[in-house]
């Protein structure tokens, strides 16, 4: 009677030396292990990869929503500018659309850096554009307020240009 191809390998796994079987059986064990610790890499790159990408738009779009607020910001300077040569009857609708602004401003995490003459100049969130001798002023104090600085979130948009006090 002819045999069948599984009762051949049954005959010549009998056949083979146990040692043969465990060598076999290693390398198996080797090569899935090694397939394991690529496939987690494999998870951990893409995972980073997710990351990466999520914090990269997450920039861009920062990024381009500060632009989009710089390019408002100037229109509220010119608003500001109008307020200040209109006459009073113009000056109540200007500070009206003025007030609107800053409120829809404050709802998006924008809000005015505070600026006002006598207070102590910062660097940090204002630009002196130019400076004036100190009288009746202490040295380092905004004398004036020539443009406006807004903050987003707790970062600075663009720093209060001021005019600031100097002792000779």
């Amino acid at each position: 009677m002819p045999s069948s191809p599984e009762s051949d390998q049954a005959e010549q796994e009998q056949a083979e030396p146990e040692l043969v079987k465990q060598e076999r059986d290693d390398g198996h064990a080797a090569e899935v292990a090694a397939l394991d610790d690529r496939y987690r890499r494999a998870l951990a790159d893409l995972d980073n990869y997710r990351k990466r990408a999520d914090r990269e738009i997450e920039r861009r779009v920062g990024e381009r929503t500060q632009s989009m607020l710089r390019e408002w910001l100037d229109a509220v300077d010119s608003l500001e500018r109008a307020l200040k040569a209109a006459g009073h009857e113009a000056r109540e609708g200007f500070q009206a659309v003025l007030e609107q602004i800053d409120t829809i401003l404050a709802r998006h995490g924008v809000n005015r850096i505070k600026a006002l003459p006598g207070d102590h100049f910062n660097p940090e969130l204002h630009e002196a554009v130019g400076t004036v001798p100190a009288d009746g002023y202490e040295d380092r104090t905004i004398v004036e307020v020539m443009r406006s600085g807004y903050m987003l979130g707790g970062r600075v948009l663009r720093p209060a240009e001021v005019i600031v006090a100097r002792r000779a």
